[in-house]
């Protein structure tokens, strides 16, 4: 059984802090003899020296010195705990997972965090990277509790709510050094499937992965995400869709070319979609992001 308390560890810090025992008591409304009680009692259990009491200053022994290094930490941790379990009890999270689509730019958002942070919920955040289907499997599976541009269709199951928050253009792009740089438009199917595509691998983990703008029988080079799919496209080693605002970016720098192509890409639906049985914290979160706008989010 542990020898130390929490009560120990406080009137430790005290001391510590104040640098006398009567002032330690003073911070912690307590009369002088049970501050001294509690350092006696802690020394004989431990059987070490805490203080060294040659001076007119409560000086800390290095055993001293390392219990109350770690002793903080620990009154640090039981603090935050007691917060969080306030923070339940109150009806407000005490984290939320954020699962954001690979063609969004992160950055976007962080505005957005600032401002939830200035509410002081006291909930811990974490942000996700997911691609395609992944936004989806993320939500339905449990380990985000907001996906943010899941495309396409949702799947089946609830528990969850989705909210459309705009549509997405793809442009076909290859690298202008690229042999379908150079055939007549509209591209065909005959001809693009000759070549590699470039796909930004589904990141599901339970929910079938899901793929699009890439033929039957054609070579692909799967990717992590959006990011290097582009880069792999500029390099030249396959070619593929790109949402159009990426594609126009860099069609304009002169290191992609937009090409038409007989049967295009339809346009894709984005959503917002977040766990139904959200508390304070996310509600609060689901409506400030429904303020954004595509255009903005979008690489």
């Amino acid at each position: 059984m542990t020898k130390l308390s929490l009560e120990s560890l406080e009137v430790l810090d005290a001391i510590a802090r104040k640098g006398s025992f009567a002032a330690a008591a003073d911070s912690l409304f307590k009369v002088p003899s049970a501050i001294t009680y509690t350092v006696r009692k802690l020394e004989e259990d431990l059987n070490v020296s805490l203080f060294n009491r040659s001076g007119h200053r409560a000086e800390l022994t290095p055993a001293g010195g390392e219990l109350l290094r770690e002793g903080r930490l620990l009154l640090n941790a039981a603090s935050e705990l007691e917060s969080r379990v306030k923070r339940v009890a109150n009806g407000v999270e005490t984290e939320l997972t954020i699962a954001i689509s690979d063609l969004f730019n992160t950055r976007a958002i962080y505005p957005t965090i600032e401002k939830f942070y200035a509410q002081n919920f006291g909930t811990r955040l974490k942000l996700l990277r997911e691609v395609y289907g992944g936004s989806w499997d993320a939500l339905i599976n449990g380990r985000a509790d907001i996906s943010f541009g899941a495309p396409g269709d949702a799947p089946a199951g609830g528990g969850y709510t989705a909210k459309p928050i705009g549509s997405i253009e793809f442009h076909y792009a290859v690298a202008p050094h690229h042999p379908l740089a150079k055939l007549p438009e509209p591209l065909q199917n005959q001809d693009i499937m000759r070549y590699r595509s470039i796909s930004a691998a589904d990141s599901s983990r339970n929910l079938a992965p899901r793929t699009s703008g890439i033929l039957n029988g054609q070579d692909v080079l799967a990717v992590p995400d959006m990011t290097t799919k582009l880069e792999a496209q500029i390099a030249g080693l396959g070619v593929g869709y790109l949402p159009k605002k990426l594609a126009e970016k860099y069609a304009a720098s002169g290191e992609l070319i937009i090409r038409q192509v007989a049967e295009p890409k339809p346009e894709v639906t984005s959503y917002l979609a977040w766990r139904s049985q959200g508390e304070k914290a996310q509600q609060w979160l689901v409506k400030e992001l429904q303020k954004l706008k595509l255009d903005d989010m979008l690489m």
